[in-house]
């Protein structure tokens, strides 16, 4: 077996430490420093560095709950590995509780791998990714929706990867949507350089949903007992899994009139095609558009906010085949399904 080797930052965390560390990747207008929230637990023994990343997004709040647990959940005396924690990469964002760099409306997360002499978010991406990502083999980046909008737990992954499809799979998703991310996501940029990684989607920005929050972590675990950092644990199985590879199976349904939204479908996501999934109606209920599911699908992605102009996204619709919609309805009656882009 090989010896545990010190993790290296421009610092180094010995095997059998866990660290808590600030480190700076840019400064304020003051020249103050800013400084993102780490934690290394470095394993008393040889294996795969494991890196998870949240807020990105400075508004997404359910991943920076889920670092925190692991930071603090995992003795480096049973860990086989290395555990690498940014709990908050974009610092400016989330001081302002808001999704991009404030100011200039810059995108962390199309900034990768970034520069040593450009814009903020470049220069902010360049440390992150040099100085962490690349020292580690497996990456998951935690993200929730956007504001006014929620998004059903699910996995984001290239499954035309073998690795990145290992590593989705491991983390016990129902439902993963295929396809390469934007060119400048970390995502995208850390599987090119060999370092397979996975988007995690869960509900809402602003807040923390603790259901969520306990699935991930679940999550976290699965993958670190199919990567063998916890030899002898078992992996997930969820019970079923669809995997979304095609553009026929997935669409948004957005609004032709402007107006007020109104869900239609109930408590459980579920839709059949023709059937109606919301309404837009004008103040004087005079006009009323219906929108309807065209294919048998699960709402796993909402407005929540109950106006909506022409063009609008209303709800992001997954298809399911014959097998899948058995397996779903077969938990809806025994009451196990979890489902629900609100919770």
């Amino acid at each position: 077996m090989s010896q545990a080797e010190p993790f290296r930052y421009g610092d180094e965390v010995d095997p059998g430490e866990t660290r808590h560390l600030r480190y700076e990747i840019s400064e304020t207008y003051l020249g103050d420093p800013v400084e993102i929230p780490v934690t290394i637990v470095n394993g008393a023994h040889d294996g795969p560095t494991v890196i998870m990343t949240a807020a990105l997004h400075g508004d997404e709040l359910n991943g920076v709950k889920v670092l925190q647990e692991v930071a603090t959940g995992y003795d480096p005396a049973e860990i086989h590995g290395t555990l690498v924690c940014l709990h908050v990469c974009n610092v400016p964002g989330y001081l302002a509780q808001q999704r991009y760099i404030p100011i200039y409306d810059l995108d962390l997360n199309r900034s990768f791998p970034g520069k040593e002499r450009a814009n903020t978010a470049e220069r902010m991406a360049n440390v992150i990714y040099n100085r962490f990502v690349k020292q580690c083999d497996i990456g998951l980046d935690f993200h929730t929706s956007t504001r006014n909008r929620t998004t059903m737990y699910h996995v984001r992954a290239d499954m035309a990867n073998g690795q990145v499809a290992r590593l989705a799979r491991s983390f016990g998703a129902n439902v993963v949507l295929s396809g390469e991310a934007d060119a400048g996501s970390l995502r995208t940029v850390a599987t090119n350089a060999g370092v397979p990684t996975i988007t995690i989607e869960m509900g809402r920005a602003h807040r923390f949903q603790p259901a969520l929050i306990e699935r991930a972590l679940d999550g976290v675990e699965s993958v670190l007992a199919e990567y063998g950092v916890l030899p002898g644990n078992p992996v997930i199985w969820p019970g079923w899994t669809r995997v979304i590879d095609s553009e026929g199976d997935k669409t948004w349904l957005r609004a032709d009139t402007g107006g007020l939204v109104e869900m239609q479908y109930g408590q459980i996501p579920l839709v059949h095609e023709g059937e109606t999934v919301c309404t837009v109606s004008d103040h004087f209920k005079e006009n009323e558009q219906r929108v309807t599911a065209p294919f048998t699908g699960l709402v796993v992605g909402v407005l929540q906010n109950p106006v909506a102009a022409p063009g609008h996204p209303l709800c992001h619709l997954v298809g399911v085949d014959g097998a899948t919609l058995s397996e779903i309805e077969r938990e809806i009656e025994n009451g196990e399904f979890t489902e629900r882009p609100w919770a």
